[in-house]
């Protein structure tokens, strides 16, 4: 009997170490497109996606053929939508200080484009996490990518009209293709989904 928990006990740990070592980069791409944080400076996303592995790893016995992956994305996502509540009252109200393109979204939003484009939840599963109607995650995915795409070219235009001192030409078109990179971000797929063996 112990020979065979112990058996389980460490085939359980393989299949875990191998789903996040093919996984956690994914994952905590899509925590800091969440947090609209920089990549180099994202202690909010790592949280996330620390709490996500977590939780995945407490219930690997009881996923019984889900895949792991839309496990912990899941949790992700339900456990930034509960902070940002609890931080600013309302899903839909304060936005974060990052200066990134993402942050000029409310954190539904953020957290419904992410859910729609970068991970490609089809709206009605997206409604279902939410605990939305269709309509409305499709009103607020659409009014995302427009003030996504306003931010995109107001930055643009500041940098053409206010150009740094001494600035290069050079360096001020690199800028623009930053930002216009930026937009597209989101859509950008980081990666091949990882199942529960962590094969792609």
């Amino acid at each position: 009997m112990r020979e065979r928990q112990a058996s389980h006990g460490a085939r359980r740990a393989r299949e875990c170490e191998a789903f996040v070592a093919g996984a956690a980069g994914r994952l905590l791409h899509t925590a800091t497109l969440l947090t609209a944080e920089p990549p180099d400076d994202n202690p909010r996303a790592r949280r996330l996606l620390t709490l996500a592995l977590a939780h995945t790893y407490a219930g690997w016995d009881r996923l019984r053929g889900e895949d792991p992956y839309d496990r912990a994305r899941q949790y992700l996502a339900t456990r930034f939508a509960r902070e940002a509540w609890l931080r600013h009252g309302a899903l839909g109200r304060a936005r974060h200080r990052s200066t990134g393109l993402l942050a000029a979204l409310t954190p539904q939003e953020r957290l419904i484009l992410v859910l729609r484009l970068y991970e490609g939840v089809a709206e009605e599963q997206a409604a279902a996490l939410l605990g939305l109607p269709t309509d409305r995650v499709r009103a607020i995915c659409d009014r995302a990518i427009t003030a996504l795409t306003r931010a995109r070219a107001k930055r643009g235009r500041s940098a053409q009209e206010q150009p740094a001192q001494g600035e290069s030409t050079q360096g001020q078109t690199s800028r623009g293709r930053t930002a216009q990179g930026e937009a597209a971000y989101v859509r950008a797929d980081g990666g091949k989904r990882v199942g529960r063996g962590g094969r792609a």
